[in-house]
């Protein structure tokens, strides 16, 4: 399928050289899509093990075995994924 540029005189195809080094850039970005996704599976894990660090507070009480347990499988939870099987995250504890 040809492409083209949009240009204020109309569309212009792509030249053999352009339609080349578009399928490598579009190949590039394809090959990284587990590491984008492995990425933003670490943000969301270390965003809500963020939000339960005050569990550990010196001024807290001693952490429960729940909260314990939680905070371990959201460490976990990025072994755990899979691309063709993701696993629930783990639920949050009081």
């Amino acid at each position: 399928m040809t492409r083209y540029h949009a240009t204020q005189d109309g569309n212009v195809a792509f030249t053999a050289e352009e339609e080349t080094a578009r399928d490598s850039e579009e190949a590039t970005w394809a090959s990284g899509a587990d590491a984008r996704k492995m990425a933003e599976i670490r943000r969301d894990r270390d965003l809500l093990l963020s939000n339960t660090d005050w569990w550990g507070a010196s001024d807290n009480a001693e952490m429960s075995s729940s909260r314990k347990a939680y905070r371990l499988a959201l460490r976990n939870y990025p072994a755990t994924y899979t691309a063709d099987n993701s696993a629930d995250w783990p639920t949050v504890v009081n």
